[in-house]
């Protein structure tokens, strides 16, 4: 069997799975109506109908219905009709070829005259001719329409939830308002809990450093003439204070807005940060070096295109235990596209602290997408979408 005969094969496996299951979960709905009055219980089975779809269909997972109440009661009635009507041609055309196989070596077993049935109804059974003949044509039959009409009518189940249960253009609306408004907020937090790390980082490292440096050279001052070679040494501890203030300094004004963007573009400044990562890591930035055919990227969105990269970077050298990393940026029509993958142990979970909420939310803020694939054992990939005009 070829692959596209295997692959073929597998969909009509994950077909009957899909529908014999969407029937007895119809089955289920009936029973369960009085439950499923109540507004969340019904979203909630929704929900998880519509992931069902989305993993026939090998689509990006949705989130959770949201749509009202009378759209979810006009997919509850649509999914119970068509899931009864698909099952029973799932059950007609499987259970026929099937129980065809069963019966046709057992044909023996049963009372003399017993007639066949499926295409064959009414013909009797006189013999083993007859019997293989009839049944090897009947399950051939029906295992073929089973091969055929199941992937198809699985599609089109998994197509009509989705439609469905899908929000209109008002609320999507809605859902988009509401959206950036949640972000805004937290842009806002994350925008002052920003300012108070600064203010923090200037006022216990570089202020103090400055304090330290005027009280040294206040004192050389006063001993200048007195003892030169004291002053000497005060003077080579301002000198070293200076050193690590500015040092300090320029760390700080890195976590604002990277200078080496405004030197060396966003393409310049990812080299500059895979050659000072902890692990190997690999840029792949396809035309990113040419932006002028495409128009340049905003300045908030290369900063935070490059803060995204640096922390996913660390938590790979941190936590993931990676040993190598492969970066792509790329322009994909009016966005930037990013994905920073690493051979880690994966397990990241972005609760417990590990850099991936602070990438959120910077993304957020301007309205684009982060999507997070770290299965246990790795690999560990972080996908970042980011609006950047045309």
């Amino acid at each position: 069997m070829n692959d596209q005969g295997a692959g073929r094969l597998s969909e009509t496996w994950r077909g009957l799975g899909y529908l014999l299951g969407s029937l007895c979960t119809a089955a289920l709905a009936v029973l369960a109506l009085p439950v499923l009055a109540v507004p969340a219980a019904a979203r909630a089975w929704a929900s998880w109908h519509r992931r069902r779809a989305d993993r026939l269909l090998r689509s990006a997972r949705s989130g959770a219905v949201r749509v009202g109440p009378w759209r979810v009661l006009g997919w509850l009635c649509t999914c119970v009709v068509t899931s009864v009507a698909f099952g029973l041609v799932v059950v007609l055309c499987a259970g026929n070829a099937v129980t065809t196989a069963v019966t046709v070596p057992l044909w023996w077993a049963l009372p003399a005259g017993t007639p066949a049935g499926g295409f064959a109804a009414g013909v009797p059974l006189t013999g083993w001719g007859t019997a293989l003949t009839l049944g090897t044509a009947q399950a051939v039959a029906f295992a073929a329409l089973t091969y055929w009409l199941v992937p198809p009518l699985a599609r089109l189940h998994a197509r009509t939830c989705l439609a469905v249960l899908s929000p209109s253009t008002a609320e999507r609306l809605a859902q988009r308002v509401e959206t950036l408004t949640e972000t805004r907020a937290e842009a806002m937090n994350a925008h002052g809990a920003e300012l108070r790390r600064i203010e923090r980082d200037l006022h216990d490292g570089t202020q103090a450093r400055l304090v330290a440096l005027v009280m040294r050279l206040g004192v050389a001052r006063e001993l200048l003439d007195d003892d030169p070679q004291l002053v000497a040494g005060l003077l080579a501890e301002a000198h070293e204070n200076a050193e690590e203030a500015m040092t300090e300094l320029r760390a700080v004004i890195r976590t604002i807005h990277p200078p080496i963007l405004a030197d060396r573009g966003l393409a310049g400044a990812l080299t500059a940060l895979a050659a000072r990562s902890a692990i190997d890591t690999t840029l792949d930035l396809e035309d990113l070096e040419d932006l002028d055919a495409h128009g340049t990227a905003p300045a908030a969105v290369e900063a935070v295109a490059y803060h995204t990269i640096a922390e996913a970077l660390t938590n790979a050298a941190k936590h993931s235990r990676a040993t190598r990393s492969t970066v792509r940026v790329a322009r994909d029509g009016d966005r930037l596209a990013i994905e920073v993958t690493d051979d880690g142990i994966g397990g990241a979970d972005e609760t417990l602290g590990t850099g991936i909420a602070g990438i959120r939310h910077r993304v957020l803020a301007l309205d684009g997408t982060v999507r997070l694939h770290s299965p246990a054992g790795g690999p560990t990939t972080i996908t970042v979408s980011l609006p950047c005009g045309s």
